[in-house]
């Protein structure tokens, strides 16, 4: 049997570079994608170069087949390149996971500067279009029977509408349509889209989201769980595994609460 093939964006950190670790240990080849920079429109430090190294060189602890790749989730050419390369390296790709995301807010939309408002939307909900658009036809080249899996991060901001992260939950919403609507487009092919919607996850996103509203940490947002703790980033990657499987055929179109209980 042939080892399966991952692309994972947002590797450098965060529910991205969980993600990378787990398939990795599960097997998977792996080409862990980030922007691997800051963005000048965004007042907090973004994934680095080093910390997408360290990720790839811990990954590789249990899969020797694991690559880095720096490609903005904005630019269609780049994730071209990156499926490009899975493909080359390995023949194929079974699996393309939408990690990357932005945060930005802490006032009204009304108020929010627009090229904070256009980074949260082009990488939020435009990333996860590019990279669909890109990565679902190389699913779809791997021969019947096939197993391919488009797999997205959503968030419990798609359902709740969360004051001054109007943009947030905007993309995150996007991306739950977005995947439902794939799901339906995809059909029998066997390949299969869905996406799992975290609640607080102890990640720099939410470090963030705790600066954007005056908290003192990040754990403050605990307490709206109904787990009373902040999920780490390992757990939402388990269930991305889960959803990554061959056996998770039955699973499409779905958004899977990964919340702590946030959306009860």
């Amino acid at each position: 049997m042939s080892v399966r093939t991952a692309l994972v964006t947002g590797a450098a950190r965060g529910i991205g570079a969980a993600t990378v670790l787990r398939l990795a240990s599960e097997g998977y080849a792996v080409l862990a994608t980030d922007l691997a920079a800051d963005d000048p429109a965004l007042p907090y430090a973004m994934g680095s170069e080093a910390e997408l190294t360290a990720v790839v060189d811990a990954a590789r602890e249990h899969a020797a087949e694991v690559e880095p790749f720096v490609a903005d989730v904005r630019d269609p050419v780049a994730l071209a390149a990156a499926v490009a390369e899975a493909e080359r390296r390995w023949g194929g790709l079974d699996v393309a996971v939408a990690a990357a995301g932005v945060i930005a807010g802490g006032v009204p939309l009304w108020e929010v500067p627009p090229e904070q408002e256009r980074a949260v939307l082009e990488v939020d909900l435009h990333g996860v279009i590019n990279l669909a658009r890109t990565a679902v036809p190389a699913l779809l080249r791997r021969p019947r029977p096939r197993s391919g899996r488009f797999l997205a991060i959503a968030s419990a901001a798609a359902t709740r509408g969360l004051p001054m992260l109007a943009a947030y939950c905007a993309a995150k919403a996007g991306v739950a349509g977005l995947v439902r609507a794939l799901g339906a487009e995809l059909g029998d092919t066997g390949v299969t889209a869905n996406a799992v919607s975290p609640g607080s996850t102890d990640t720099p996103i939410l470090a963030e989201s705790a600066r954007l509203y005056d908290l003192p940490s990040a754990s403050a947002f605990a307490a709206q769980q109904p787990v009373g703790r902040l999920l780490d980033p390992a757990e939402v990657a388990a269930v991305l595994a889960f959803l990554a499987a061959p056996d998770s055929g039955a699973m499409t179109g779905a958004i899977v609460p990964v919340d702590g209980g946030l959306a009860l």
